[in-house]
């Protein structure tokens, strides 16, 4: 397993039962890939959830872990299923029917980055896909369904909350008329990933903090909340997206002025976030 595959920060008393994630913040770019692509180094970034690990990175003070990827999305994307493998890219693999997020070149390992621009000059090969999936997703995902799996023994549910940010360009025209465009866009896959009461907790806490936020639209939760969301089984997954143009600057890809406040303000949201639970927990012997 790869160093580089993901870091933990886990809190001295693990009192939450929350786990919060960062599938797409990573930003280890290998050389091998920078050298192979047709992009920049700027361009090549722009599908990367920037910064958002250190937006949450306060989670373990109040109880919580944080699992944060090491591997960049363009590179391999653990918000994807390990066999949505793109045969425009990957040598060797077979169409086998259509997925929509396969043919528009952002499977697990991705053929473009944002607004479809193509980031190899060919294509790779099966041997390079699989070594990344065995060195970077897999090993992801072993550690993300064991940090629930202990939340679930120590608390008796697991709550998941899969933080991603979002191009502002994806949330215009969303608002309707007059209204603020949403700020925060919760994923709960229409119900199917979390109790109501798990995602009216973490929408209770984004709004009582002044951020405007919706559900679902236009973001509902990709292959991470559809795979660990199981709330019948207490293993509830929440798919946060922020508008990145409330704490960076999209082109340039740079935290802007506003992003220690925005980081600040997120402290509050983390720390109730992190409560749910914990008022069902009894209260220990004097």
């Amino acid at each position: 397993m790869s160093e580089s595959a993901f870091e933990v920060s886990y809190p001295e008393t693990p009192r939450s039962c929350v786990v919060f994630a960062s599938p797409h913040s990573g930003r280890n770019y290998p050389w091998a890939m920078l050298r192979s692509s047709v992009l920049d180094e700027l361009t090549i970034r722009s599908s990367e959830d920037a910064f958002v690990d250190q937006l949450f990175d306060c989670a373990p003070q109040y109880g919580a872990p944080l699992l944060k990827a090491g591997a960049p999305r363009a590179f391999v994307d653990l918000n994807r299923s390990c066999d949505e493998l793109d045969p425009a890219l990957i040598d060797g693999v077979r169409r086998r029917g259509h997925n929509p997020r396969v043919a528009s070149g952002l499977g697990v390992i991705p053929r473009v980055v944002a607004n479809g621009r193509a980031i190899y000059r060919g294509k790779i090969s099966m041997l390079e896909a699989t070594t990344r999936l065995n060195t970077y997703w897999h090993p992801y995902h072993n550690m993300l369904q064991g940090l629930l799996d202990d939340a679930v023994q120590r608390h008796g549910q697991a709550v998941l909350i899969d933080c991603h940010s979002m191009p502002h360009e994806a949330v215009q025209g969303v608002a309707r008329s007059g209204a603020r465009s949403p700020e925060i866009v919760l994923g709960d896959r229409f119900g199917a990933a979390a109790a109501a009461e798990v995602v009216d907790r973490v929408e209770a806490a984004f709004i009582s903090a002044g951020f405007t936020v919706t559900r679902n639209a236009p973001f509902a939760g990709a292959y991470v909340a559809q795979a660990y969301g199981r709330p019948t089984r207490s293993q509830h997954a929440v798919q946060v997206e922020i508008d990145r143009a409330i704490y960076m600057d999209e082109g340039r890809i740079e935290p802007s002025e506003r992003f220690a406040d925005v980081q600040r303000t997120l402290q509050g949201v983390i720390a109730e976030i992190a409560q749910i639970g914990q008022e069902q927990m009894p209260l220990a012997a004097e």
